[in-house]
């Protein structure tokens, strides 16, 4: 499913990042002193940076947590404006956050991760946006749910917003392992391949949750060719009063700019790259019409089975039989290099889709034969 949005105005046209081939927007996490805000500001200005974020309003779990500055912040972004020439950008959560950052000439805004999933609040906001000329970001909603993301975009840009992008922070789970918020790229993938007009932003600081793994999360999304960074960043990241350990410094984040980090190129003018390219993707067509082929009689012969079972009276699952199949591909998939997660993701959709198919045989009228 691909939503087109052919009038979207692309983030080169915004005004803020001279049209720089790696468009990042960076600050501290919370906006907590003008001397903090200033300070940040103008090392981020000597990093390179042309965009500073801070956020003034906080949507924390607990009350009595620091939920920001409030309106007050609003004098010192716009002080990073005159004294250091840089554009700025906040979070909005409701109606007057828009007003007042309207108001007062902030340059960008972005939706967080708990307003994007409350639809009544991004209506809210998009009807405050009415009738502006307003840079909007939409970042994915805390769990992973494509359609209320999906959602939140497109009540933005029914609102007649044109400068309209996406940031992908990743997405909470109960199972933390490395990074603060699971990735899961695939839907990244997916969002981009359904509104390809966008422009795609990520946010590795809120993906990796430790300052260490920043620079790994940002690289990941360059090589999968999405456009931005939206990167936390604070004078003395120790002393912060939100998210201490994911921000960095702005000389650490210099250096990861300047040194680390590789940007890719969409495309290639190389004639050696775009015939090799035009010869391996071909390759790739037809392999993907032989896997579809492949699918097809594999489903075949699944509702041969769910027939079978319907005139002998027979369970659809059948949980050991499973077993064994799942054990001798894995066994296979990993003898040809496929990684164990790859292949169970593929094979317990095709299991899935397979009891669902029998389901519907068994449930359907019968034939008369018991």
């Amino acid at each position: 499913m691909t939503d087109r949005m052919p009038d979207i105005v692309s983030a080169d046209e915004w005004g803020l990042f001279e049209d720089s081939p790696l468009k990042v927007i960076s600050g501290p996490c919370s906006a907590e002193s003008e001397e903090q805000v200033m300070r940040t500001a103008r090392q981020l200005k000597e990093a390179g940076i042309k965009v500073f974020r801070a956020g003034i309003w906080k949507p924390r779990t607990y009350p009595g947590s620091f939920e920001g500055v409030g309106a007050a912040g609003l004098e010192w972004l716009k002080k990073v404006q005159a004294e250091y020439g840089l554009k700025v950008a906040t979070e909005v959560a409701c109606e007057r956050h828009v007003r007042e950052c309207l108001a007062a000439g902030i340059d960008l805004l972005w939706i967080g991760a708990r307003t994007t999933a409350n639809p009544f609040l991004v209506q809210e906001i998009a009807d405050a946006l009415v009738g502006t000329d307003a840079i909007v970001l939409v970042k994915n909603p805390v769990n992973p749910d494509p359609d209320l993301w999906a959602g939140a975009v497109e009540r933005i840009y029914r609102a007649g917003i044109r400068k309209l992008g996406i940031i992908h922070r990743g997405f909470s789970t109960v199972d933390r392992k490395v990074y603060r918020n699971d990735p899961l790229w695939s839907m990244a993938i997916e969002m981009h391949s359904r509104f390809p007009d966008l422009p795609f932003f990520v946010d590795p600081s809120h993906i990796a949750g430790r300052a260490e793994y920043v620079s790994e999360i940002a690289q990941r999304s360059l090589d999968l060719g999405f456009e931005g960074l939206m990167i936390e960043s604070h004078c003395n990241p120790a002393a912060a009063l939100s998210d201490a350990e994911q921000q960095l410094t702005p000389s650490q984040l210099g250096e990861m700019l300047s040194c680390t980090l590789v940007v890719r190129s969409k495309d290639s003018d190389s004639p050696q790259w775009k015939n090799n390219i035009h010869e391996l993707r071909a390759r790739i067509d037809i392999l993907d019409e032989e896997i579809l082929r492949m699918l097809s009689s594999r489903m075949e012969v699944s509702r041969q089975i769910g027939r079978y079972k319907k005139e002998n009276n027979v369970a659809i699952l059948q949980t050991s039989r499973w077993d064994e199949v799942l054990a001798s591909v894995l066994e296979k998939g990993r003898a040809q290099g496929l990684s164990e997660s790859f292949i169970k993701d593929i094979f317990n959709t095709i299991h899935e889709e397979s009891v669902e198919a029998q389901n519907r045989i068994l449930s359907g009228p019968s034939s008369g034969r018991q």
